[in-house]
């Protein structure tokens, strides 16, 4: 196989995180659109994550969280984002730059993005072990089995004093 010198999966990965920027820059603007919402899953330990030092310890590698009903001051720019949301009734403030996502996805519309995200021990010249996926869906699945599905580490809606679950992407996809 001939060496990839102009590095494609580094030009995919960056105009796929441009998709991601675009709508979160959008919703900033004008807030969430029809039943629009996202589930964006990072790595807490990542270069630049910035989280409480609580919710570092409840999540040492990697979160969930929800933009959809209760978020406040959503701020985008081009290396990254931040976001206030509740977590068990305590307002954070979370700053997460692009580079930390490894996961967006919009149920509204079965839409998901995955991306690599280099650990601190991966060489800078070392393809990522995992692929990029853009996985488009056509069929939305029925709300119920939705529903039926584990909640995400971030909840929009305030938890009733009780903690919530890191959830991968993976429980999103069909089998």
């Amino acid at each position: 196989m001939a060496d990839d010198h102009i590095r494609y999966d580094i030009l995919a990965q960056e105009a796929l995180r441009g998709v991601m920027r675009k709508v979160l820059a959008e919703v900033a603007r004008t807030g969430l659109p029809g039943n629009h919402h996202f589930f964006i899953t990072f790595l807490t330990g990542a270069p630049g994550v910035r989280v409480s030092s609580r919710l570092r310890e409840r999540y040492p590698e990697q979160m969930t969280i929800v933009i959809q009903f209760q978020y406040w001051d959503l701020k985008v720019t081009d290396t990254g984002f931040e976001v206030g949301l509740s977590f068990s009734d305590v307002p954070e403030k979370l700053e997460v730059p692009f580079s930390a996502v490894r996961g967006f996805y919009d149920p509204s519309v079965n839409f998901e993005l995955e991306f690599d995200v280099r650990t601190e021990g991966e060489a800078e010249g070392e393809p990522a072990a995992e692929p990029v996926a853009l996985v488009p869906e056509k069929k939305a699945e029925p709300k119920k089995k939705q529903a039926e599905k584990q909640k995400p580490a971030a909840e929009s809606e305030p938890a009733a004093g009780k903690g919530a679950d890191v959830v991968s992407l993976d429980a999103f996809r069909k089998k």
